[in-house]
């Protein structure tokens, strides 16, 4: 009998080892955890020095072979990947080749040299000149535009301008609070041997892009020894009239042409990029007017949403991915070998500016709706007395209270399944604001 692998994942919880356990191969596997779940989930303070420091003395001091050194985050996570497996002599993607992903100005540059017609209009400047406004405007960008931190966590510290009241608004804001990820990000850049044009944009640097949009969708994938794999495109659909995501559905119901191109883009960027022995996904727009798909960004990891939905329809998470390639093997993904045809994660949301949770719903209340809705799991985000302007990662128009995960034959079944499960999820509120 073969001796088990010990694969280390940094911020493991609960959740994730239960979803681990079930890949294939699992059975030969020991899961550790590596840095406490809430250091790497807190988004506002990330001490990159001390938990690099954590985590090397832990892996040091273990009595065993260290097999794989993985996660599944984005942002500090993601980063500290390379500088560990480095030091341990785990394969993986190399610290240089991770940021021309992860620092957005990079990126831009790198995606500029093979894909030009595909990417947005776009300039790198100091929220702290208080001549940016003129810089930006020199570098050919002009109302509307997005502004965003050269290293962004989910969607905070993102602008969309109008007007140079928005500008300046938006600029009081990143000056405030652009430290939280500038500093742990500058310590990252500390570690990589960076050109001068791009050591010269540091942390604290911001972006302006022209405005893309259209169809949303991203990207799944891997490379591995030198080969770029695509194995799944994930649409994300939003509510009407508002920019909140509403559900992300796969398959991708993109024409497959649309598909085609999204994937043979993708075989050119991350090639061109020299990402190696990891996995990835890429967001994308399809605008369907002008006829034109966009790059949105770049992510080193698979995405934790979208775990559930390759189990109901391809048979196993994606995390499958991330574990096969950080034991250094070619990833072992099924293709529709799944429950359902079709699957969609679900954001239950209100539209307040604010409001205090008085009720959420009961164990009991969630299991009739999972017995009631087969293949069906609700993650409850909020808790009774919980301020909902306390919710991490929100954006600016309303609150997502659950996360509601469906299985199904179509897409049409889909959304009359979660119209029916929502009826009977009762949350409530007081002290409600807008």
């Amino acid at each position: 009998m073969n001796e088990h692998k010990n694969i280390f994942v940094i911020g493991l919880n609960d959740f994730n080892r239960e979803r681990l356990e079930t890949l294939r191969g699992a059975e030969d596997w020991r899961f550790h955890g590596l840095i406490a779940p809430e250091a790497v989930y807190d988004t506002e303070i990330f001490d990159i020095t001390a938990m690099l420091e954590e985590a090397t003395a832990e892996l040091e001091a273990f009595d065993g072979t260290i097999d794989a050194v993985v996660g599944y985050m984005d942002f500090p996570v993601s980063t500290m990947l390379p500088i560990l497996c480095e030091r341990f002599g785990i394969r993986s993607t190399s610290l240089s080749s991770l940021l021309k992903c992860e620092h957005k100005y990079w990126s831009r540059r790198v995606q500029r040299e093979v894909i030009p017609d595909h990417i947005p209009g776009f300039t790198a400047f100091d929220p702290f000149d208080d001549e940016s406004m003129t810089r930006i405007g020199e570098a050919g960008l002009y109302f509307p535009f997005f502004v965003k931190p050269i290293k962004s966590s989910g969607s905070r510290l993102g602008f969309r301008i109008d007007t140079p009241e928005d500008f300046y608004q938006a600029i009081e804001q990143l000056r405030d609070s652009i430290g939280t990820i500038a500093d742990p990000f500058n310590t990252v850049l500390q570690h990589a041997n960076l050109p001068p044009e791009i050591a010269a944009v540091d942390g604290h640097f911001c972006m302006a892009e022209e405005i893309i949009g259209g169809w949303q969708c991203t990207v799944e994938g891997y490379v591995v020894e030198g080969e770029v794999v695509s194995y799944g495109i994930v649409d994300s659909l939003r509510y009407p009239q508002v920019l909140s995501f509403f559900h992300y559905r796969y398959p991708s119901g993109l024409p497959a042409d649309v598909q085609a191109t999204m994937v043979e883009l993708t075989d050119t960027i991350m090639r061109h990029i020299g990402y190696d022995n990891s996995a990835f996904n890429i967001e994308y727009f399809w605008d369907e007017v002008q006829g034109r798909i966009w790059l949105l960004e770049i992510n080193t990891r698979i995405s934790q949403s979208h775990c559930d939905l390759f189990e109901k329809v391809d048979g196993v998470s994606n995390q499958q991915v991330t574990i096969d390639l950080g034991l250094g093997r070619r990833p072992d993904m099924p293709h529709r070998k799944g429950e359902f045809p079709i699957a969609a994660k679900f954001f239950h949301r209100v539209f307040f500016a604010d409001a205090v949770v008085t009720r959420v719903p009961s164990d009991a209340e969630l299991a009739e709706l999972l017995a009631d809705f087969p293949g069906c799991q609700i993650a409850v985000q909020v808790e009774k007395g919980q301020r909902l302007s306390s919710l991490p990662e929100q954006d600016a128009y309303s609150f997502a209270l659950a996360h509601v995960y469906l299985g199904g034959s179509s897409a049409e079944q889909l959304l009359a399944d979660f119209d029916r499960l929502v009826t009977r999820l009762a949350f409530e509120f007081d002290d409600i604001q807008g």
